[in-house]
């Protein structure tokens, strides 16, 4: 695309858009009396206008049925979890009986790891990225104590030969590197920080040559990026719902167990009354009969409000596809960083962490501000601009493709320019 830098190159790209219908089925917040410059989807989505509805419907079960709404009206609650599994497929690339909703982000990643990071002889390494969130950091240290590996002698954390941006062939050598001795790789599929989205493909394949397990925490890939999670051969991932796809503060987590695992009755797991097979569930014997395939990483029966929030987002997913909702991300935030970059002013003053390789990022891009960098993000919270600070000076700008526009990337660039001028140039 050949774009320009004027409101009405911007205004024009919001009239031809496919998608541009989307944005009405959310809920926009409200600054100085108007919409708001909204994004921080990488943080917190926004509502989707069904979520109340499909909320109410569950109240209105639960207070008409009490404990009967587990078996009565259209969305019987104690197989709650069946309903997301088709459109968790097609986000994740997982196949229907290889995803499951439930929990969050970090119980889910323990429960995983208990089940692939299983030391034995010399094979004890377990490889992070040096960057990585402080909840994956901690889930990983522990599980390493708890089977009684020093991490600080066996938790690799890889960082970039140079910069803040990986290759894959570094991440392949290191891989090779350990070999024997690795047991696991743990990557991001898109590192929150600087917005690099990694090749899981490569990384597993990688992993499974030297025979370690790779899993990935899709945390700010799920609903951003079309994923292959089956094809790509990954042996297990998990993800939260409400950054990208909208769920919920604190809304539901799910995982990825790929079928050669999860179809295996003895693959270890911690178990719980929920991952019991569904026929004998209630017959209360004790004797832990798994479900078929990942169900059997389930504990509890389902948070129905949370899980509610959760259908109700994935409905909005379910009426276009990851493959054009990526070609609008691809313009959008290709437009944003052309604003960025060639406007003197902004350029003058900024670096992008971000790979500038479409093919390598969602929608986020990491912006290093050189001067005063606060002071230009609380212009931006004043003005009404809702995003992302990081230290240090660093912003997270994601135009999120289901209800971000073209011009809403021109008035944030517009705005961003003149508290730069204001703040930062000299």
């Amino acid at each position: 695309m050949n774009y320009e830098n004027t409101p009405t190159f911007a205004a024009a790209q919001d009239q031809i858009d496919p998608l541009n219908t989307f944005r009405s089925q959310f809920h926009i917040p409200k600054r100085n009396g108007e919409d708001c410059i909204y994004f921080c989807g990488n943080s917190l989505g926004l509502q989707p206008k069904l979520t109340e509805q499909y909320i109410q419907q569950e109240l209105d079960n639960w207070k008409a049925n009490g404990v009967e709404g587990h078996f009565s009206e259209d969305r019987p609650w104690v197989n709650y979890h069946d309903l997301s599994k088709a459109s968790l497929s097609r986000l994740t690339g997982g196949k229907e009986h290889e995803v499951v909703c439930m929990n969050n982000l970090t119980t889910n990643l323990h429960l995983l790891l208990a089940s692939f990071y299983q030391p034995k002889g010399k094979r004890v390494k377990l490889m992070i990225e040096g960057g990585a969130f402080p909840s994956d950091h901690y889930a990983a240290e522990s599980h390493m104590k708890r089977m009684g590996v020093d991490p600080k002698e066996h938790l690799i954390t890889l960082k970039p030969a140079k910069g803040a941006i990986f290759s894959t062939q570094e991440i392949e050598d290191a891989v090779r590197q350990y070999g024997e001795e690795l047991a696991l790789v743990l990557f991001p599929g898109v590192q929150y920080y600087t917005g690099q989205f990694f090749d899981m493909k490569a990384i597993a394949k990688a992993a499974h040559e030297v025979g370690a397990y790779a899993g990935f925490d899709l945390a700010h890939a799920v609903g951003n990026l079309p994923l292959t999670l089956h094809d790509d051969d990954v042996d297990f991932a998990t993800w939260c719902s409400y950054k990208y796809v909208n769920s919920g503060p604190g809304g539901m987590s799910g995982i990825f167990v790929h079928e050669r695992h999860s179809n295996d009755p003895d693959f270890p797991k911690l178990t719980g009354w929920w991952g019991h097979d569904r026929k004998t569930r209630f017959k209360m014997d004790n004797h832990f009969v798994p479900n078929q395939g990942v169900d059997a990483w389930m504990l509890s029966n389902q948070n129905i409000i949370s899980s509610a929030a959760h259908l109700a987002s994935l409905a909005v997913f379910d009426q276009t596809s990851m493959q054009e909702l990526r070609a609008k991300s691809i313009n959008l935030t290709g437009y944003l960083e052309h604003l960025l970059l060639t406007d003197p002013i902004i350029a003058e003053h900024i670096d992008i962490l971000t790979p500038s390789n479409p093919a390598e990022r969602g929608c986020q891009l990491s912006v290093f501000i050189d001067q005063n960098g606060k002071a230009i993000f609380d212009g931006l919270i004043e003005a009404g601009v809702i995003l992302d600070w990081r230290e240090p000076n660093v912003i997270r700008v994601a135009p999120t493709p289901l209800y971000n526009s073209f011009t809403d990337v021109w008035n944030f660039c517009d705005i961003f320019k003149k508290l730069i001028q204001q703040h930062a140039s000299k």
